[in-house]
Parts: C-alpha cells; sequence; structure tokens
C-alpha cells in the first residue's frame, strides 16, 4: 500500500453511505433470498446492519478478521469465526447467506473469508481492483491507490483546498 501523501481521498458522508449502501441491497435482493448475514468486522457492521434492515433479515452474525493497524494492512488474524448455528443454516459452505463487507481492497481478508464460506454470496460497498474479483456484488469501484475515508473514521474539520492555499 502507498504511503497516504500518494493516495488519493475519497471521503464518504453518512448520507452517502446510507444511499450507497442501499443500492447494494437493490441489487443484493435480485440474486437473495438469503438464510443470514455475515458481516465481517468491523467495516461490515454498520453495511450490514443497513442490509438486513432492507431485505428483513433478522439473522446477522460477524467474522471477526484484523488486517490494519490504523492505516497499514498487516496480517490477516481470525478473531472470531462464524456461528456454529449460522454455519449450519448454509449448510457447512455457506450457500444462502450473505457476507457483507464495507470494501475490499486487497483481497487479504476476502479470500480468508471466501475460503470459509466458499458457497456465500459476497458482497461489498466498494471495491478496489485487486479485490473486486473476489465479491459478487458491490457498488462502486475506485482506484488500489485511493484512500476511502469512512464516516465513522472522521470528523467535520476544516479542509484546505487541493492548491495547497487558504
Amino acid at each position: 500500500m502507498a504511503d497516504n501523501n500518494s493516495e488519493k481521498s475519497f471521503p464518504v458522508s453518512w448520507d452517502q453511505f446510507h444511499r450507497d449502501c442501499r443500492a447494494l441491497t437493490w441489487r443484493l435482493n435480485e440474486v437473495g433470498p438469503f438464510h443470514a448475514v455475515v458481516a465481517i468486522t468491523r467495516g461490515g457492521l454498520v453495511p450490514a446492519a443497513i442490509v438486513a434492515r432492507e431485505l428483513g433479515l433478522r439473522v446477522i452474525d460477524t467474522v471477526c478478521v484484523a488486517s490494519y493497524d490504523h492505516d497499514k494492512q498487516g496480517d490477516l488474524q481470525v478473531l472470531k469465526g462464524v456461528s456454529e448455528k449460522v454455519a449450519k443454516l448454509g449448510g457447512g459452505t455457506g450457500k444462502g447467506l450473505l457476507i457483507v463487507d464495507d470494501l475490499v481492497d486487497t483481497g487479504k481478508t476476502g479470500r480468508l473469508v471466501r475460503a470459509m464460506m466458499p458457497d456465500a454470496h459476497f458482497a461489498a460497498v466498494y471495491a478496489k481492483p485487486k479485490g473486486r474479483p473476489l465479491v459478487d456484488t458491490y457498488i462502486t469501484e475506485v482506484s488500489q491507490d485511493t484512500w476511502i475515508h469512512f464516516p465513522w473514521d472522521t470528523a467535520l474539520s476544516y479542509q484546505p483546498p487541493l492548491h495547497g492555499g487558504r
């Protein structure tokens, strides 16, 4: 991953993120039905809640994977797998389960979760080129050198103009 000074910045507001999650749900509605939603934490929690609401799904589980240390991608750690009850809903292979994440970046996390549930439908709100082949459904593709600033990671503050002046 490039250092943050050479990356493109893509700030996403709460309103935009909600619209993008609802657009994702419209696409998912055509490929369901699903037995349950599995959110990849932490980034997948918010979109999973919106998608589950819109699809009328009440069973939501998590796969907890740590891959970022603030702004640098590191080694993957599976902190929690999907529950036995949800795994049974997916027949042990993930069939009929919907995996949701905010972003698929390099694909490292996606490959790990895909291996856990190979037959699940994998959806992400945003996708970068290296990770895009791992997801079945996404809304917006951004370049690999783009850093997405999600609304839960940001606060309102003055931003200087791109040309560097005030």
